[in-house]
């Protein structure tokens, strides 16, 4: 289902501009995402976080930030009469992505607290490259709640939508260790990791997200996400 990349296509990805997601650590972005975690220069944005709670009837993250992808309008119009009503499958709350130079900037924070210099040459060398993401991957991590019990955690369903209507389904997910009970449900962080080069995503395009939850109901949505918001 997912097509070779040719080697034309990737080094066109590759070099995408420089506000956009990076699936391949290079010298300049390592350096700019180094010098802001030393405070030598503003942050760079390593990440792209939507709010899904609901605040005031609409999401905080815009009106746009959910549209149905199945089961019609009804299923996202319940979700904000009732985000708090886990009787119909729990919630998502946030969604983040990410890629290498968010794994980066987190070394170079635990280098400079431990009283180190991080250069561009250690950052991008084969042991340090080896702790972070494979090339071309994508994290995406889905803070959940309202699940009727841990097991649950494995009924969701994420996919990215390519831009050929293929949906792409992540080549591996996890959790987080924060998963916990609250009045009898449980909360905690979904992990999935993507290769969107692969099925022709650009580095800088809008990708829809699709996700069903564990909930046994015709609904699924979809999520925009921006690449170009973030390195």
């Amino acid at each position: 289902m997912i097509r070779h990349l040719t080697l034309l296509t990737l080094c066109t990805l590759l070099a995408a501009p420089a506000h956009a997601w990076v699936p391949k650590l290079e010298d300049t972005t390592a350096k700019n995402v180094i010098d802001g975690a030393y405070g030598r220069r503003d942050p760079v944005a390593t990440y792209l976080t939507v709010d899904l709670t609901v605040k005031d009837g609409a999401f905080a993250g815009g009106k746009d930030a959910v549209t149905a992808f199945d089961g019609g309008a009804t299923c996202v119009a319940d979700w904000l009469a009732a985000p708090d009503d886990f009787t119909k499958g729990s919630r998502p709350a946030q969604l983040t992505v990410s890629g290498q130079a968010d794994q980066l900037y987190f070394q170079a924070q635990d280098a400079r607290n431990n009283f180190q210099n991080l250069s561009v040459k250690a950052a991008l060398a084969e042991d340090s490259a080896s702790r972070r993401l494979p090339d071309g991957q994508l994290r995406v991590d889905i803070g959940v709640r309202g699940l009727p019990g841990e097991k649950a955690r494995g009924a969701y369903l994420v996919r990215l939508k390519g831009p050929d209507g293929k949906l792409i389904a992540p080549v591996k997910s996890t959790y987080v260790n924060d998963f916990k009970q609250d009045g009898g449900t449980w909360s905690g962080t979904l992990v999935y990791y993507f290769e969107p080069l692969k099925a022709g995503i650009g580095a800088s395009d809008t990708v829809p997200l699709l996700l069903r939850t564990e909930a046994d109901t015709d609904c699924a949505y979809q999520i925009p996400l921006n690449l170009g918001k973030f390195s």
